[in-house]
């Protein structure tokens, strides 16, 4: 049994904004089942304040920089796990996790270097770990810290850092003065180090100084090592290839099965898909279709996502016009760039025949799209992992998905579609072939069904993969996982 100490800037149900807060609040539960005792250290934002769970430990003391932080550490148990909640006077009791309404905070480098070195007093007094299990560029600097700041300490003898990257772009800049502020001294302002194109680079800290690596698909473990994906870290990547595994994320079928989905009209399984006729019915009521034989029969294409660059959504827009001429209807969930959202509501207007559209975030409504949709459309020019396109094959939705990262992983010609190359031509053909196959071959299309509501995507393969790589890592010989 090892004791894994995770630390975050997110967890679910604690702090979200993305996927990367559903991984940290999922896999430490699921781990339980392999032996392994996992614990998470993220910071008290103002949010978790209501509840402020149990004061374990007071005053403690977190040097930097020639002076301390006082720290207040909070436990609360949640679904068998330990939660350690970092409260730091002034850092981290603000509306926002990682700014406000005027942008990123400018402290962001100072508040996640006292998480990193407050983990390590946790580990310290509170939950002795054998692996710290650090998560995206805000935990990036604890592999530095104890590499650097506590070489002989005998707190953290035989201990080990994995470090997980969720998503590669995001990589946390800021200038060498910044730097210096947080402990790291002209020794560290090299290429060598963690600067990068004149500032200062936090996840490089992660990179260089984990004792190994890991991403959340075995697909984008691979792409990243490349220039077109890499965001200026593939050379890094590729030297440390050998100690670097692709992991898939997991889904929690807690939250997201048709059987048991709270949000949806009816529930179904792959035995009786009668339900998913009630939850068409249902989405198309919401969204004001007249409920007659046409719209009934009319495939769904859904679609829920951020209106990002990354998300691809500006390749619909490029296609709006020919894939509306398809037989099909389409409603679309999301919120972002501002012309994205200005001509989803335009269509809505022009082709309410057609298309509809929900600007904002809305999880209920996201749970009926996933249950009411026939097809799931998802032009990522880039996906980590990706989650619903997992979520569409649990619900019989089939995924229409940009062959990159972990939808590439996930889909295969059995259980949805898939194009090659971030292309509004490329994207529109496998449109136009999945609506023709839904009308042409309703035998096929049945059992493609069938297979993509039997998949297992569930966390019980992710952990046990994670669990096998933290007993590989403390034998200190990890063997690769990417395949």
């Amino acid at each position: 049994m090892a004791n894994i100490l995770m630390v975050s800037s997110e967890a679910h149900p604690f702090a979200k904004t993305g996927g990367l807060a559903d991984v940290v609040g999922a896999l430490p539960v699921a781990l339980q089942a392999f032996g392994d005792e996992a614990a998470v250290v993220l910071p008290r934002y103002r949010s978790i304040t209501k509840d402020p769970g149990e004061l374990v430990r007071q005053d403690m003391r977190v040097w930097l920089n020639g002076g301390y932080y006082s720290v207040d550490v909070y436990l609360r148990l949640h679904r068998g796990v330990r939660f350690y909640f970092i409260d730091c006077h002034g850092l981290f009791d603000r509306d926002g996790i990682y700014g406000d309404r005027g942008g990123d905070f400018g402290d962001n480098a100072l508040r996640f270097a006292v998480l990193c070195l407050a983990a390590l007093e946790v580990s310290r007094y509170l939950f002795r770990a054998d692996i710290f299990h650090c998560h995206d560029w805000q935990a990036a600097l604890l592999p530095l810290y104890r590499k650097f700041f506590f070489p002989n300490d005998p707190a953290f003898a035989g201990t080990k850092t994995l470090f997980s990257i969720h998503n590669l772009a995001y990589q946390g800049y800021f200038p060498q003065r910044q730097l210096t502020e947080i402990g790291l001294d002209d020794r560290f302002w090299n290429a060598n180090a963690v600067e990068h194109q004149g500032a200062g680079n936090l996840l490089k800290a992660g990179l260089l100084w984990s004792d190994y690596l890991n991403t959340v698909s075995p697909n984008y473990a691979r792409e990243i090592q490349t220039p077109q994906f890499g965001c200026g870290m593939d050379e890094i990547l590729r030297r440390r290839s050998g100690e670097l595994a692709g992991i898939l994320n997991g889904v929690d079928y807690d939250d997201w099965s048709p059987e048991t989905d709270r949000f949806i009209a009816a529930p179904y399984s792959a035995r009786d898909l009668s339900g998913k006729l009630a939850c068409k019915r249902d989405l198309l009521e919401y969204f004001g279709f007249p409920l007659d034989d046409r719209h009934l029969r009319r495939p769904i294409v859904g679609v829920v996502s951020r209106f990002a660059e990354q998300k691809g959504l500006d390749l619909v827009g490029d296609m709006i016009v020919p894939i509306l001429d398809e037989e099909l209807t389409m409603i679309v969930l999301g919120s972002g760039d501002a012309r994205l959202e200005d001509m989803f509501n335009h269509f809505s207007w022009a082709r309410p025949d057609k298309f509809r559209c929900w600007i904002g975030h809305n999880n209920p409504l996201a749970h009926r799209i996933e249950a009411g949709a026939d097809m799931f459309l998802m032009p990522s020019r880039y996906e980590p992992c990706g989650l619903n396109q997992m979520y569409s094959l649990r619900y019989g939705t089939l995924p229409i998905v940009h062959a990159t990262g972990g939808l590439d992983d996930t889909v295969d010609g059995e259980t949805g579609f898939k194009f090659w190359g971030a292309y509004g031509p490329h994207l529109l053909e496998a449109v136009r072939y999945a609506v023709k196959l839904y009308w042409e071959d309703p035998a096929r299309w049945s059992h493609m069904v069938q297979t993509a509501m039997g998949r297992d995507y569930s966390w019980n393969a992710s952990a046990s993969a994670y669990s096998g790589l933290y007993r590989a890592l403390l034998e200190s010989f990890p063997p690769p996982v990417a395949s």
